[in-house]
């Protein structure tokens, strides 16, 4: 994805991208794009789609959401160099040396937001879909970053997890218009789901102490300004607020500030032991499903 695209369509990404080195950067570009345009076709967005190729294949012409995103997978699966966003993923992967299983993860989790109805009623199964579409990516994300170690990996799938929690509390109204309903449709699931997103927030933290130092910098400030979303949510108080405010972004001058704060993070860290990992119940809960060590 080109830096104009990135700073139209990801401007928190594109924002905290700024502080990677060059190499690193466009890496995690190409993760950005494989899981965003793959997002977009789930959600029938089709416009960062068409910006990207703008001149698609027949082969996607008049087909369904469900039938794009299937022959997607069907290209990962085969190495196919048709697509340019399965390619450039592929590469990435064989050059990083990350487990494809990571990428079926992926998938699994996107393929369930195309059922009719999208309705999770337990924290398990929340988990477990928010380490699908998010925490997979923290996991490629950590690769990319030369991160092997397996508490940094941890910390990367519980940041990936509080992402998604945040943006499950911030799409409530959008999300039921498309028939999701992952947490209940009330402002008192919305500040609980926030409280967890707090809590993996806060359980990636010291792990971030094992990403190369030159590296550490740009995921403090991503934490940082994604984590504020949450904390803009809850000045709402209450549910018709919320409803009508709209789409919830971070202001540039708010992400100045959060990226100012992270200065004292990367100082904070640098004097920080690794704790224990503090999310190991909710892991196990996702293991029941998904060996995660298979994906370290």
């Amino acid at each position: 994805m080109s830096e104009n695209l990135l700073a139209k369509y990801a401007k928190s990404f594109n924002w905290a991208g700024f502080f990677l080195p060059n190499k690193e950067f466009k890496k995690s570009s190409t993760v950005y794009s494989f899981c965003r345009i793959l997002d977009d076709i789930v959600d029938g967005d089709s416009d960062l789609y068409f910006e990207l190729y703008k001149h698609p294949s027949d082969e996607f012409k008049d087909k369904t959401p469900e039938e794009v995103l299937r022959l997607h997978k069907a290209y990962w699966r085969t190495k196919t160099n048709f697509y340019p966003i399965v390619t450039n993923m592929w590469k990435l992967f064989e050059q990083e040396n990350i487990s494809k299983k990571i990428v079926e993860d992926l998938f699994d989790g996107l393929e369930s937001d195309l059922n009719k109805k999208v309705q999770i009623k337990t924290q398990k199964n929340l988990l477990i879909y928010c380490y699908r579409v998010a925490g997979t990516v923290g996991l490629v994300m950590s690769k990319v970053l030369q991160v092997q170690d397996q508490r940094a990996l941890k910390g990367a799938i519980d940041l990936g997890i509080a992402m998604q929690l945040t943006n499950i509390s911030r799409d409530v109204i959008e999300d039921s218009k498309r028939n999701r309903e992952y947490i209940d449709p009330n402002f008192e699931s919305i500040k609980k789901t926030i409280h967890l997103a707090d809590q993996f927030y806060d359980s990636s933290f010291s792990s971030i102490k094992k990403i190369p130092l030159r590296f550490r910098f740009a995921i403090l400030v991503a934490r940082r300004i994604y984590r504020q979303i949450g904390y803009k949510i809850l000045k709402k108080r209450e549910m018709e607020k919320y409803r009508n405010s709209g789409k919830i972004y971070i202001s540039n001058i708010s992400k100045l500030i959060q990226t100012t704060l992270s200065v004292f993070d990367f100082l904070k860290l640098l004097f920080t032991d690794i704790e224990k990992h503090q999310r190991e119940k909710e892991h196990l809960l996702i293991k029941e499903e998904i060996n995660l060590n298979e994906r370290f």
